[in-house]
């Protein structure tokens, strides 16, 4: 038995059970923020102008074109007329109508669809054209367009397929087909062309229709365009994106490092200077669109913010989650990076570019966002995720087939959508995440979540090593990924001098005082370089470690402002003597004593020029180690868990159901006629209600004046309060009792 269609989407939205409601309202979420009164609220905001905007601007295109199918078809069509119109497979079309009548943007039933009343307004110009275009049966226009010219038929299907829409003078002339003399005058006279304006003429839906061979559309619109692929094995896709994950992971461990002990300042517009971006660049080795992106994903994965450093300057700290990540395996360190990129709406590609204010952009500063961002990162991974096993992106076509292909799924979207789409892409690649135009495995596992992403990078990862092999030019060859404990040792008893699969460290006379500044003894040293070593350690090495050790100290300095100190009389007598050292002004007051006007930092660097290695004295006496503290900044408020959100989520679409469900109640329990109580009505009532357990239908005035309709059940009347639990809050609550108007049981 067909059931009556509803007269209203309120009336319909009234009608659906719950889970439905809450569907709704999960799909387009801003319709419950704040909370509707009630269904007729609700459905007031579905057919808002900025909420249809935000929900069309998600659809695809064989949403759109059935969209504006209904609008053409008119109000109370049929999903068989629409099947018949849409260039598209049948099926796709019946799914298609009915996720569009799941978010409100039809109403009605498949056997009499209604389309928003404000889509005409939005959708193209064959739906604007809708409204006002004469309604003819198919052969009328086809009788029509047999009247006319061969050359005015030329001009409607050029203005046809031109976007429907023309340019003409005079556009709204009056003119019979009698009078008719050229072409545009044939076409207008039988309104096969129809005036938008006094210079433009636009093709009624009816026309294009049969110019479109009985369709909406030319072109088929079931599916997206494929993409254009080639071969390539998906082990090498896999590996060669394994080998870009680590790498990535290894230059933003390296730059947080460096910039804990010595941080860049940050500009008072936040972001970071030119000439600390260059030097970042030099320290990572490469090039300089990776930097910026290893800067950006640190600062998205909340490993670097501002913070104050010793001098109170504002500059840009490695934060307390910095430690705890570094400690973590390549595995989960860089799905956390991977996961700050996909989610972050800063696009890195953007900075040096100029703003809308004509100024460059610097990394980590405002300007950079872009609201697609996240969108587009995802459909890019979705897309390539989706190709058949063994098949990536073609060379020179792929990249071009994909934003064909993003273009179908939202055509919506801003233009721009080719840079944004070879940024993605780029970024993909220097990140791990993608490789050789495919999606490696914990790319593809990116969309399910970090943890996902870490457990299918951790197989491809090679297994830290712990141990390295010293060679005779004082280098060290690490042949892997070394265990965090012993790549902190070697950072500081070496230099770094290439990276790759396996990293090379140098030994020399700095890099052994670094070890001995931060307190290690020449014994330590030894012991430590022999059991890292599988080769047998190198007589050079072990020279090299004693010389700085006896050269280690045998300088003091200190602040007088400051002096130095030496039981080598001999030793201080050169360096009062020493040409290099004429800027300090050294004067010698004992023969084992020698001060300075010079600051102690700057005394330090120029004695280290010198060849000496000194070590600070404290005022009793003791040395101080000379190392440069390593500094954090607070780490920003973590983003709430996905596990939670969705938790949170579900809480608030449940409240707003309670709400449009008890305001639906309040509104069939109103009184058909204006009604008030007087207050001893009011309180007996309120007290029958309390005695006897049952509903009441209430109006309520608040704070402000305005006045409200809830069902409550009372629970208590006392000291000029009702004690009530309301429907719409479904809680308890206390309602002043001057303020209830009228009072009526359910």
């Amino acid at each position: 038995m067909s059931t009556a269609p509803p007269r209203s989407l309120a009336e319909q939205l009234r009608s659906w059970p719950d889970d439905r409601l809450a569907a709704l309202l999960r799909q387009r979420p801003d319709l419950g923020v704040p909370a509707p009164q009630d269904s007729t609220q609700l459905a007031s905001r579905a057919a808002a102008r900025p909420s249809v905007l935000r929900m069309l601007d998600q659809l695809d295109r064989l949403h759109l074109t059935v969209l504006e199918a209904v609008v053409v078809l008119g109000a109370g069509c049929t999903g068989a007329q629409v099947r018949e119109v849409v260039h598209a497979a049948p099926t796709a079309v019946d799914d298609a109508v009915r996720h569009l009548l799941a978010v409100a943007l039809l109403w009605g039933d498949e056997d009499h669809l209604r389309p928003i009343s404000i889509l005409g307004d939005l959708l193209g110009p064959l739906a604007a054209g809708a409204a006002h275009a004469p309604r003819r049966t198919p052969d009328r226009v086809r009788e029509l367009l047999a009247e006319i010219s061969p050359q005015a038929r030329a001009m409607l299907e050029h203005v046809e397929a031109s976007g429907l829409v023309g340019a003409v003078e005079q556009a709204d002339r009056r003119v019979t087909p009698e009078r008719a003399r050229t072409p545009v005058e044939e076409l207008l006279a039988r309104a096969l062309l129809t005036p938008r304006d006094h210079r433009h003429v636009t093709v009624p839906p009816d026309v294009a229709i049969v110019l479109r061979g009985g369709r909406t559309t030319r072109d088929e619109v079931t599916g997206p365009p494929p993409l254009a692929t080639s071969e390539r094995d998906r082990a090498l896709v896999d590996r060669a994106a394994a080998g870009a994950a680590g790498e990535f992971t290894q230059r933003v461990e390296l730059l947080l490092e460096t910039w804990g002990a010595t941080p860049p300042a940050a500009l008072r517009s936040g972001g970071l200077g030119v000439r600390d971006l260059r030097a970042a660049t030099a320290l990572l080795g490469a090039p300089e669109e990776v930097t910026v992106l290893a800067i950006e994903v640190a600062a998205a994965a909340d490993l670097l913010a501002i913070g104050a450093t010793d001098d109170l300057d504002e500059a840009w700290l490695p934060t307390d989650a910095f430690d705890a990540w570094r400690a973590q395996d390549t595995a989960q360190r860089w799905s956390r990076l991977a996961h700050a990129w996909l989610e972050s709406p800063r696009l890195a590609a953007a900075v040096g570019t100029k703003d809308g204010r004509g100024r460059t952009l610097n990394p980590l500063a405002e300007g950079a966002e872009r609201s697609w961002a996240v969108d587009t990162r995802r459909e890019v991974l979705t897309a390539l995720a989706a190709l058949p096993d063994g098949r990536v992106l073609a060379a020179t076509t792929g990249a071009a087939s994909l934003v064909t292909h993003l273009e179908w799924r939202r055509p919506r979207r801003p233009t721009g959508r080719e840079e944004l789409v070879a940024a993605t892409l780029a970024e993909a690649a220097a990140l791990g995440v993608v490789a050789l135009g495919g999606a490696a495995v914990h790319g593809a596992a990116l969309l399910e979540g970090a943890d996902a992403a870490a457990a299918a990078l951790a197989p491809l990862l090679p297994p830290p090593v712990d141990h390295v092999l010293i060679q005779a030019d004082l280098t060290a060859v690490a042949p892997g990924p070394l265990e965090h404990e012993l790549a902190t040792k070697l950072a500081t008893l070496a230099d770094v001098e290439s990276r790759g699969g396996a990293t090379v460290y140098r030994f020399d006379a700095g890099s052994i005082r670094r070890a001995f500044d931060a307190g290690w003894s020449a014994e330590e040293v030894h012991t430590f370089i022999a059991e890292a070593s599988r080769t047998p350690v190198p007589q050079p090495l072990v020279y090299l470690v004693d010389d700085v050790s006896r050269r280690f100290g045998t300088v003091r300095v200190g602040a007088a402002t400051a002096f130095v100190r030496s039981d080598d009389e001999h030793a201080l007598a050169e360096l009062v003597h020493d040409p290099r050292t004429a800027a300090l002004r050294l004067r010698r007051i004992a023969p084992t004593v020698v001060i300075t006007d010079a600051p102690t930092d700057v005394l330090l660097a120029t004695l280290r020029d010198v060849g000496v290695a000194p070590v600070l004295e404290a005022s009793d006496g003791t040395v101080r180690l000379a190392r440069r503290d390593t500094q954090r900044a607070r780490t920003p408020r973590r983003r709430t868990s996905p596990g939670v959100a969705q938790a949170r989520d579900a809480a608030r679409v449940s409240a707003v159901v309670t709400a449009v469900r008890a305001g639906d109640r309040a509104v069939a329990a109103r009184p058909t006629t204006a009604t008030t109580s007087s207050p001893a009505a009011v309180l007996s009532q309120l007290r029958d209600a309390v005695e006897s357990g049952r509903s009441v239908w209430i109006g309520y005035t608040d704070n402000e004046g305005g006045v409200s309709e809830r069902v409550v059940e009372p629970r208590r009347v006392d000291g000029g309060w009702l004690t009530a639990h309301d429907a719409r809050s479904d809680d308890t609550r206390a309602f002043a009792l001057h303020r209830i108007t009228a009072v009526r049981p359910l």
